[in-house]
């Protein structure tokens, strides 16, 4: 079921080859005809990738040709992200000068000569085997196709129908019943009115529609029903034909496209019906518009229904709100569960088999299809050793289960567009977590290069607010929830689980006891740590030593490292992976980084989060020009920073945790490309900088767990929107006040005795949207500023036992979707639902929880 991703990875290189860096860099040297062919070449391939990864499961030869092709386009990945290091190297000599040592920079690599005649060879010998691959590309027959191309949206799906077997359908009475209930209600106009039903594949958005659709009174009300389920392409000629041959129960396939159009206004003029169009995946507006007017020829009354994976799908076709479908209860589940594991004759199921299959269905998540599929893969199996095996399993979907449920849900990963698609596997390098945000996420894909701009000035955050949109919208993440400039969304099990096979030629988890992984993979993530039970450990994992190894990009963690990272893992790393764009050290236990960190040019992103032993970073660490991301939290004993951290002309994202005093020699306020800064545990810090500052795209700033009072010049982060404090103190001058920051969008303040002081300190500013306050008894009232900052959407107020009533100002912040109270004593009870003396003051809000309990929880 591995699927490659060839195609994204020859759009990216592509991409770099036609990007300005590359262009600057390739004139500089004289490159330009190597790059050139290069570019000929690879688009050449590209045109046929599409049909050579629908046909590689069918042909072994053709699955080895695509391997050969991948560690080839990989090589000139390599090579044209060493253009980009080339410029940032150009780059920060022109601003801070270059290496004193001439004769040593004379035989180095840096040495422009040398640099060409390097880069020269690399090109030749990648041109000699891509111009191999190429020709041997006609031995296959291959199609060229384009993903726009209709061709490339043809897959193999189920094409339904309307009957239901209703005794196997547990759970959906009041869904069912929500959707009679709109579909009964009369209308005032002739427009159609159109019902979309959306969620993940599996879910059961047909089997819904299918219920509505056999409804007695349903039936009563339209005499005329159809259903159709709707090609991938929203082809207009077969939808009609659908129609009207479910309307008429006669087929017109040799008519033409007016034949039709006049036989379907025919067949549905001044009939008042009931349309499913089952399984929509379009979001052509075009066609569906051609398609909407004609079929207004419609009684008035007439209803559409609508399922879908896309949320884009249902906003643009839907005349109703949208009917999010959600997984099944647990005891709806095991109902489910038990028609399809046990057999009908059986009055009282195994007990012990019923409780191990619980455990099992809570990992269903309450998908109907999953359900269906656990249960056939246990009816014939009874005994308690195979449903415990089951059970506990970490791959508990086993090959059985793959058959039914992965094929379901790639429908949706074969629709994404390639940038996706490469975006989406990466996702399952994180590991299986309760939740993902979209700062974590951007700064991965950003330095594994799967996103870039595709607007002038626009930022590759923004890129992924887009990303992750998308994904949203296509039912493979949910519970996407937006904080100001960050997302927040989860992960069904499924979902990273397809995430996971279609990533597995690239991606792979691993162990300390790996001892090889296979030549395709370039991205590793350890899985499991534990050394016990391996047979001479020496620190290092074997599969670090294999030659496979010094083509990895990425090795992360997604478990407790526990310290087992020692001085010569990091070696081992450094020495042995020359092109690692992410290196996760954290909690490691070594005192000092490796000065070859230096040497890793294309590392974009490096954590050392919690090595509690370090003390020391190397110099070298400063000529990481393409570093994006850098963590040293919880790093307790780092002594002082490098002083040229300015040099890292490309960090965005900094965690702090260091026993300096001062940070104005680090260079850190020069960093003009600096997203997120994050100070923790600074117990000696006093001053973060003074003077010239160049932090003009800082968004996010974090001061938590500081020991003394911090000095902070606000005036120069014109970006910021927001800002953390968390048990420590600022020192606030005048100056220092009205220089607050007058863009903030999110305040949170927690552990601070200046609480109200700083609250003060946004009397100008009304641009916040969201205002925490926790464990913070100074907190005794909210400032008489708050009915200004009417773009307010969230308040949220903790542990704040001193607080004791809300202004009336509250009444007036009508854009506030949302208050959270705990653990407030007094006005805990004081905005108890319509009995508390402040409920007419936030009465107006769509969700309220008080204590942790909802008390008014209503959709926008």
């Amino acid at each position: 079921m591995a699927e490659s991703l060839l195609s994204g990875i020859a759009e990216g290189v592509l991409g770099k080859i036609a990007s300005l860096v590359a262009q600057e860099v390739v004139a500089i040297y004289g490159l330009e005809n190597q790059l050139s062919e290069l570019k000929e070449t690879v688009t050449a391939i590209k045109a046929v990738l599409l049909d050579a990864e629908e046909q590689q499961a069918k042909n072994h030869r053709l699955q080895l040709w695509l391997d050969r092709l991948q560690d080839v386009l990989y090589d000139v990945d390599d090579v044209l992200d060493e253009f980009e290091c080339e410029a940032l190297r150009k780059q920060v000599i022109r601003r801070y000068g270059g290496i004193k040592e001439k004769v040593c920079r004379f035989f180095s690599v840096s040495n422009p000569l040398i640099f060409r005649a390097r880069l020269s060879d690399k090109i030749k010998e990648i041109r000699k085997r891509l111009s191999i691959i190429s020709a041997e590309k006609d031995q296959f027959d291959l199609n060229a196709r384009s993903a726009n191309n209709d061709a490339a949206h043809t897959r193999s799906r189920e094409m339904t129908y309307s009957y239901v077997n209703k005794l196997e359908v547990v759970g959906r009475d009041i869904d069912k019943e929500k959707m009679i209930k709109m579909l009964m209600h009369p209308v005032d106009n002739k427009n159609i009115s159109v019902f979309p039903i959306i969620g993940i594949g599996g879910l059961g958005k047909t089997t819904l529609a299918k219920l509505v659709y056999n409804d007695d009174g349903v039936k009563e009300q339209f005499k005329l029903r159809i259903w159709v389920c709707v090609p991938q392409d929203f082809n207009l000629r077969k939808i009609i034909e659908g129609i009207i041959k479910n309307g008429t129960r006669q087929s017109f396939s040799n008519f033409d496209i007016q034949q039709l159009q006049t036989l379907l206004q025919e067949t549905i003029e001044d009939k008042k019906y009931l349309l499913v169009l089952d399984d929509v995946w379009s979001n052509d507006r075009n066609r569906w518009n051609e398609l909407r007017n004609l079929l207004s020829q419609g009684a008035s009354g007439s209803k559409i229904i609508v399922t879908t994976r896309n949320l884009e799908v249902a906003c643009m076709m839907g005349t109703h709100p949208t009917h999010n479908l959600k997984g099944l209860s647990h005891e709806d589940s095991m109902v489910l569960f038990k028609k399809f594991a046990f057999d009908e004759k059986e009055r009282e199921p195994c007990p012990k088999l019923v409780e191990i299959g619980s455990h099992i269905v809570e990992k269903s998540h309450g998908v109907p299809l999953l359900v269906k599929t656990l249960g056939c893969l246990l009816y014939t199996k009874r005994k308690e050793r195979y449903w415990a095996h089951i059970r506990d399993s970490k791959t508990w979907i086993l090959v059985e289960a793959e058959k039914d449920i992965v094929p379901v849900l790639k429908l949706s990963y074969d629709d994404l567009p390639s940038n996706l698609k490469r975006c989406f596997a990466a996702l399952s390098l994180f590991g299986k977590k309760d939740d993902y945000n979209s700062i974590d996420v951007s700064r991965w894909w950003m330095a594994l290069g799967l996103i870039s701009s595709t607007r002038e000035k626009q930022a590759l955050e923004d890129v992924t607010l887009e990303y992750v949109k998308e994904l949203g919208k296509r039912s493979l993440i949910q519970e996407v929830e937006q904080h100001g400039s960050l997302l927040t969304f989860d992960m069904h099990d499924l979902v990273y689980y397809l995430a996971s096979i279609v990533a597995k030629n690239d991606y792979s988890m691993v162990g300390l006891d790996t001892v090889e992984i296979s030549k395709g993979v370039r991205h590793v993530s350890f899985s499991s740590i534990l050394s016990e039970g391996i047979l001479n450990f020496d620190g290092v994992p074997l599969f670090l030593r294999k030659p496979t190894s010094k083509r990895l990009r990425a090795i992360t963690f997604c478990c407790e490292v526990d310290e087992i990272i020692t001085g010569e893992f990091v070696r081992t790393c450094l020495t042995k992976c020359k092109h690692l764009r992410i290196l996760q050290l954290s909690d490691g236990s070594f005192e000092e980084l490796p000065s070859s960190i230096g040497n890793l040019k294309q590392l974009r992103s490096l954590h050392l989060t919690d090595s509690k032993r370090l003390k020391k970073l190397p110099d070298s660490i400063c000529e990481l020009q393409s570093l994006q991301t850098l963590s040293l939290e919880g790093c307790s004993k780092l002594g002082n920073l490098p002083k040229n951290m300015n040099r890292l002309v490309s960090l965005r994202y900094l965690w702090v945790t260091t026993k300096q005093k001062s940070l104005q020699q680090s260079g850190i306020q020069y960093l003009e490309n600096l997203q997120l800064l994050d100070f923790n545990g600074c117990e000696n810090l006093q001053v973060l900088f003074e003077g010239t500052s160049q932090l003009t795209r800082l968004e996010h700033l974090l001061i938590r767990n500081c020991g003394r009072p911090i000095s902070v010049h606000f005036e120069k982060l014109i970006a910021l929107h927001s800002l953390v404090i968390e048990d420590c103190k600022l020192t606030l001058t005048q100056e220092n006040k009205s220089n607050f920051p007058l863009n903030l969008k999110i305040l949170c303040i927690t552990k601070c005795e200046q609480v109200m002081e700083l609250l003060q300190c946004l009397v100008g500013s009304c641009t916040l949207e969201c205002l925490c306050i926790h464990n913070c008894p100074n907190f005794t009232a909210v400032p008489e500023w708050l009915p200004n900052h009417t773009h307010l959407k969230c308040i949220e107020i903790i542990d704040c036992s001193n607080l004791s009533f809300l202004p009336q100002g509250v009444r007036s912040l009508t854009a506030l979707k949302e208050l959270y109270v705990w653990d407030c004593g007094e006005l805990s009870k004081r905005c108890q639902h319509l009995t508390g003396e402040d409920w007419l003051k936030i009465a107006h809000i769509p969700r309220i929880k008080l204590d942790n309990r909802e008390v008014q929880w209503t959709e926008d």
